[in-house]
């Protein structure tokens, strides 16, 4: 028998070791294009993008609200307005450079402006000897039927320069004249009585009643009073009524007292001169 041939020895395989290979990093020159590099600046940029965001849409809305308040809710307070009053060619008592001006628009048959004149008039002017300077411009209320003729008889007066002291006999006489009638009518012969006491040239005053001479003048003066603009603190006329007063500009409208008087000239005479010059109403 052929001998039996033996089937091959399996030589086994040596087993192959795994050997690491070092990893190649290829040089870069646009590092600012690494994957990793250019996922973190992205993310870096979106990042600011949304705080810039937040803070425009914060700054609009609080845009929005401002103009909103500004045009809907904000009121500015109102300032007073300083009047500049004419004071030239009218009735005057006091220097001619005096730093305070008063100017009143009166009415002889007013019991409010009689009033004024009993409780401050003389106080106000003896208080500051030689500060004030009165103007007093005509107003007269026209449901008082003897104002306009007692404004036109002391100007008259006003022709012999006794202005004032007819101005002061009115108002002095103001009671026994409407104490026991409020409706009287004055008639000439009543002016003429009072010019005849202060020592008047009767004829020659009466002369320059009847002819109507300061008829124009006094109408004026009412015309000039309505056109002032009003005063918007007291939302109000800047005379609309008797008696009203502008203390170098500054409006009392009323008989006030002589403490609101004292109020506004001490703080004027407080001023420097060159300040009121400037910024004075009435001079």
């Amino acid at each position: 028998m052929p001998p039996k041939k033996m089937p091959p020895k399996k030589v086994p395989q040596k087993k192959k070791k795994n050997v690491a290979r070092a990893r190649v990093v290829e040089p870069v020159v646009e590092t600012e294009n690494l994957p990793e590099k250019q996922s973190s600046e992205k993310d870096t940029v979106t990042f600011r993008r949304g705080y810039v965001y937040a803070g425009l849409t914060a700054l609009a809305f609080a845009a929005g609200i401002f103009i909103g308040y500004m045009l809907w809710g904000y009121k500015p307070e109102p300032k007073p307005v300083i009047y500049d009053i004419e004071t030239a060619g009218f009735p005057s008592l006091g220097p001619d450079d005096a730093p305070i001006v008063i100017v009143e628009f009166s009415d002889y048959e007013c019991p409010f402006c009689v009033r004024w004149y009993v409780q401050t008039y003389r106080p106000l002017l003896a208080a500051y000897p030689g500060k004030i300077r009165l103007v007093f411009r005509n107003f007269p209320l026209s449901f008082h039927e003897n104002a306009f003729a007692s404004a036109e008889a002391a100007l008259c007066a006003g022709d012999q320069d006794s202005y004032w002291e007819y101005h002061d006999a009115l108002f002095d006489h103001y009671l026994a004249l409407y104490q026991e009638d409020q409706e009287r009518i004055l008639d000439q012969s009543t002016y003429n009585q009072l010019a005849r006491d202060l020592g008047l040239n009767v004829a020659t005053f009466e002369k320059c009643m009847t002819s109507r001479k300061y008829q124009q003048f006094i109408l004026d003066d009412i015309e000039y009073a309505n056109n002032l603009p009003p005063d918007i603190i007291a939302g109000e006329a800047a005379v609309g009524g008797t008696p009203t007063f502008f203390v170098n500009g500054q409006r009392l409208g009323g008989a006030y007292p002589l403490e609101e008087f004292e109020k506004i000239i001490d703080a004027e005479l407080a001023k420097p001169n060159w300040f009121r010059d400037l910024f004075g109403g009435t001079r």
